[in-house]
């Protein structure tokens, strides 16, 4: 009987063992299964929250594992922010005790992801008061805030977590009494210098596709009147040569040259499923920056589209794929208005995107368009959302950063980035804390005045 009691139990425990593998192998090598997605994830990964082990990169380990994995994907977005609150502050022995409320050495003790009914802006999943478990005291240095509730801090114009350096003081006391409207806005200046260092036109060569008689063709036409008419970017060098050939080149393609806008397509909501693509980091001859970003044990993710969005699209693109392509055309390789107007306009359908065409701003881009203006005045989607940035492997040469999201986490960072370019700070602190001003896409003033600015000239004075 003991024998056989033995043996029952030796065969559930092989049978449990096996399920366990069938389950963990589910889980961590096909992701696209819902099996265990145990609830909806956070805007910012809901993209990817089938690739379970971009997250999960072990069925094993606790909090640790769960850290690198976010530091893979945010460390560098934390260090150029410079991080008001690195986990370096709690790791030192005279913060141990903020530790017993917020342990914040982890990303998860703020971002817990499937929570959906607890998260707020930004993947946070704490109370709007979370500031009150360390600066309950705040009053007692800084007079002037005397009396403001602990769910106020994150008020656009007030305090970020992460990234505050458009609100720190000796940031507001450099900008003090700024107008509005910069004279000459910097803008029109750095893109005159950028459309100074394009190289020359040069004459395009015979296409080289694998045809025996070559006939003009609505595509050839296009390309030839593109940038990639040159025999660096021949039809070859995208498509393959002889056997080779492919009429629809991986989505990816485009990575070979240009990579300073890939590494930010792939971080951003557009392309961060193609980031978790199997195949990427083993047929990319790709730099360490970039390839860091690939995720060579995920399953393979389809391009998103904007059905899998959360935002208002409009319906006749539900299905259609986010890659390169699909704002700058896979021939015409289009930039202009082209790719940083009608592409956004073309998906988007929400009521910022909607009302742009009757905001100054495009009636700037039209003015440009007349040359009653320099280049580089008009304010495009493209301008604000993907502005041009300095490479940091190579100084004074600029590209567009292809990471939307880069200065819409919170909204208060785009003023250093884009903002301050043509306007004032407090005027762009104003604005950017208006929320109907931002969906009628800023026609008219804020009725909104944000006091940082004040605060710190009569900090100064105490």
């Amino acid at each position: 009987m003991v024998k056989k009691v033995t043996l029952f139990y030796s065969l559930l425990t092989v049978a449990v063992v096996a399920l366990a593998g069938i389950w963990a192998n589910e889980l961590f090598l096909e992701p696209e299964k819902q099996t265990f997605l145990v609830g909806e994830t956070s805007h910012g990964h809901h993209q990817i929250e089938l690739a379970c082990g971009t997250c999960h990169q072990s069925p094993f380990g606790g909090g640790e594992v769960l850290q690198d994995a976010c530091m893979g994907c945010h460390a560098k977005e934390l260090k150029a922010a410079h991080d008001s609150h690195p986990k370096s502050k709690f790791t030192d022995p005279r913060n141990a005790d903020r530790l017993e409320q917020i342990d914040a050495r982890y990303c998860v003790a703020c971002h817990r992801e499937h929570q959906p009914d607890i998260t707020r802006d930004m993947g946070v999943t704490l109370a709007t008061d979370f500031c009150v478990a360390c600066h309950l005291d705040i009053a007692e240095d800084r007079p002037s805030h005397e009396g403001m509730g602990f769910d106020t801090c994150a008020s656009a114009g007030c305090h970020n977590f992460h990234d505050n350096r458009a609100l720190y003081e000796d940031f507001l006391l450099q900008h003090v009494d700024e107008p509005d409207m910069a004279a000459t806005p910097v803008i029109a200046a750095m893109q005159a210098y950028v459309n100074a260092q394009q190289p020359a036109p040069k004459q395009a060569p015979a296409p080289d596709y694998p045809e025996a008689s070559f006939q003009v063709t609505e595509i050839e036409k296009q390309w030839l009147h593109s940038a990639h008419a040159t025999e660096d970017s021949n039809c070859s060098a995208c498509h393959g040569e002889g056997e080779q050939f492919k009429a629809q080149p991986d989505a990816l393609v485009c990575v070979d040259c240009h990579q300073p806008q890939a590494a930010g397509f792939l971080i951003g909501k557009h392309g961060m499923r193609l980031a978790v693509k199997r195949e990427a980091a083993e047929s990319y001859p790709l730099n360490p920056s970039l390839k860091a970003l690939m995720q060579p044990d995920a399953r393979l993710l389809t391009p998103m589209t904007p059905a899998q969005g959360r935002l208002p699209f409009k319906a006749d693109v539900h299905g259609e794929s986010l890659t390169c392509n699909s704002c700058h055309g896979a021939h015409e390789y289009s930039l202009g208005t082209s790719a940083s107007v009608d592409a956004c306009m073309g998906c988007h359908d929400d009521g910022h995107t909607n009302q742009y065409k009757a905001s100054p701003h495009y009636a700037q881009v039209l003015r440009e368009a007349a040359g009653e203006v320099p280049a580089g005045s008009g304010v495009t989607c493209a301008t604000c959302h993907m502005p041009k940035v300095e490479s940091e492997e190579e100084p004074g040469v600029f590209h567009t950063l292809h990471n939307q999201n880069d200065n819409l986490r919170p909204n208060e960072k785009m003023v250093r980035s884009v903002c301050l370019d043509c306007h004032g700070l407090q005027f762009a602190l104003d604005s950017l804390a208006d929320p109907a001003l931002i969906d009628n896409n800023f026609q008219g003033r804020s009725k909104v005045s944000i006091e940082s600015i004040q605060m710190a000239i009569e900090r100064v004075k105490e």
